[in-house]
């Protein structure tokens, strides 16, 4: 879904300014630890302000052995009790949603009422996670054979571990955490090193919702603190979401080590436009998906796909929309996209661009210049920060990098296919399946894309199909790496194992050994 954060930083050990630092959370409390320091910076300015502590196998071993220690007391702890640290939990994250989101847009760069979302979907798994007393409840069979009875029961399996990325601080890792440490684990969280600071917020909100210390802990870092994690003896499980070559790294070191595991990878996500599509409804889906934080969106839709005699309608619309974005600081209330996360980004998304046009395919837009004058894009007060407007492409082939690769930026791909069916065979074909979307008025066609197409999460007439706290997310093929879904019951049963019990008493049980299976009687 993100690019990879964990590629070792470049300036991580020399900072002299000085600058609020961003630590650890182990056993209830802020610590820091040896590593080198790396600057954070202020995406809308380009200015750095504060550094983030940089963990390692040292710090990953103190996390642990403070989540080990305080699970065994936490899983014995009543479901509604641990329920109830969470809907206290829910009730501070709601107190404080707007100082939250302005720390998310400070860091990460998105505008503050997408920052503002992004808490509001969290808080929603967070309320469903309260639900755990109803979603923990096992199966029972009475006289499962004579004078014995069957059931299940579902127990958490200890510590565990979520990794994350840096286009959703907040919602991301309440992806992860609430469902399981309401299923009675104990948590250690790695967020990534680009905006970290929403970790350490939901730290203190959760120890004064009255967590028990070291049943959330957190540690800042990169590749060294994952690959401790993933090596670690007492981490049982490990959630991941991420670039899809890491999402496999992921899977596999974790699977060689016995651990379950829940991989979320990379995207590609493609927007078909039917002839008979409302075409402004189709232009709005388009902008708001393609360049929505920036295009930093697992979701974001990055390939539109123009079926027939669509793309002569549509394209001038998409064009002139796009050339009309407002682009600026996140925190102004008419800015409609903020900038890049870091600089490496921007540096990146250029060469994605520089190589679309080599390749072949025609630059409508041209997000790298202001738009009349051919200089280079930037804000006005805001010169150093990390600005890139929205880029369109048209008569992009499925041939070219631009198309195959996770661009993870504001620049969209237009393919012209000449029906349904080679609309359906495109998307299909495509290696990454995260999510999908379909604009059309036809309701059999609607029908048939839902059905046909291979995708994890589709959307009808909805450009961003993110599915409800309690339906779960994740895509197919290359865009997930393990059996379930993150969130919703399939989160439950990441969290859990399943412990079938029979059981009769000797008043019922028949005098001699038996010898043969056992059968029901």
């Amino acid at each position: 879904m993100a690019v990879s954060t964990f590629a070792p930083p470049p300036a991580a050990a020399a900072v002299s300014a000085p600058a609020e630092l961003v630590q650890h959370w182990i056993g209830g409390r802020p610590a820091s630890g040896a590593g080198a320091r790396l600057p954070l910076f202020n995406p809308a300015t380009g200015a750095m302000t504060r550094q983030v502590v940089m963990g390692g196998e040292e710090d990953v071993r103190a996390a642990v052995a403070s989540a080990q220690a305080a699970w065994h007391s936490w899983a014995e702890t009543a479901p509604v009790r641990r329920a109830r640290v969470l809907s206290r939990f829910l009730a501070l994250l709601n107190e404080q949603r707007d100082a939250l989101a302005a720390l998310i847009t400070g860091e990460h760069g998105k505008v503050f009422s997408d920052a503002q979302g992004e808490v509001t979907r969290g808080m929603e798994i967070v309320e469903f996670a309260c639900g755990i007393p109803q979603l923990l409840k096992g199966d029972f069979t009475d006289q499962v054979s004579s004078g014995i009875d069957n059931w299940t029961l579902r127990q958490p399996l200890g510590v565990v571990a979520g990794i994350t990325p840096f286009n959703f601080p907040c919602m991301v890792p309440c992806w992860m955490f609430p469902l399981a440490i309401a299923c009675g684990n104990s948590f250690v969280l790695k967020p990534s090193e680009r905006d970290p600071s929403a970790s350490l917020f939901m730290a203190r909100l959760l120890a004064q919702a009255g967590l028990p210390a070291g049943v959330f802990n957190v540690v800042q870092g990169d590749k060294a603190a994952v690959d401790a994690l993933l090596t670690h003896p007492q981490v049982r499980a490990v959630s991941f979401v991420g670039s899809s070559a890491v999402a496999h790294y992921i899977y596999r070191r974790g699977a060689e080590a016995g651990k379950r595991v829940q991989a979320l990878g990379g995207a590609k996500n493609h927007m078909v436009v039917m002839p008979d599509a409302d075409l402004e409804q189709a232009v709005d889906a388009l902008i708001g998906a393609a360049y929505g934080s920036a295009g930093e969106r697992c979701m974001a839709i990055s390939v539109a796909v123009l079926v027939g005699d669509s793309a002569e309608a549509l394209m001038p619309k998409l064009a002139e929309r796009a050339r009309q974005l407002r682009i600026g600081n996140g925190m102004q209330p008419d800015t409609e996209m903020g900038p890049l996360i870091s600089r490496q980004a921007l540096e990146r998304i250029r060469a994605y661009i520089d190589e679309g046009v080599a390749s072949g395919a025609q630059l409508v837009v041209d997000g790298r210049r202001q738009a009349g004058t051919g200089a280079a894009l930037t804000v006005p007060g805001h010169e150093h920060g990390f600005w890139l407007g929205a880029t369109l492409f048209d008569r992009v082939t499925p041939q070219m990098r631009i198309y195959q690769e996770e661009i993870f930026g504001p620049v969209l791909s237009c393919v012209r296919v000449p029906d349904f069916a080679a609309a359906v065979e495109l998307v299909n074909t495509h290696p990454l399946a995260n999510g999908v979307a379909c604009y059309t008025r036809d309701g059999n066609v609607a029908r048939e894309f839902g059905r046909r197409i291979q995708v994890g999460m589709v959307g009808i007439n909805i450009p961003i199909p993110v599915p409800m706290a309690w339906h779960g997310f994740g895509g197919w093929k290359g865009s997930l790496f393990g059996d379930t879904h993150a969130y919703g019951e399939e989160g439950v049963r990441f969290y859990t194992r399943q412990k079938s019990i029979m059981q009769r008493w000797p008043e019922s049980t028949p005098k001699g050994a038996e010898f043969a299976m056992p059968t029901a009687k």
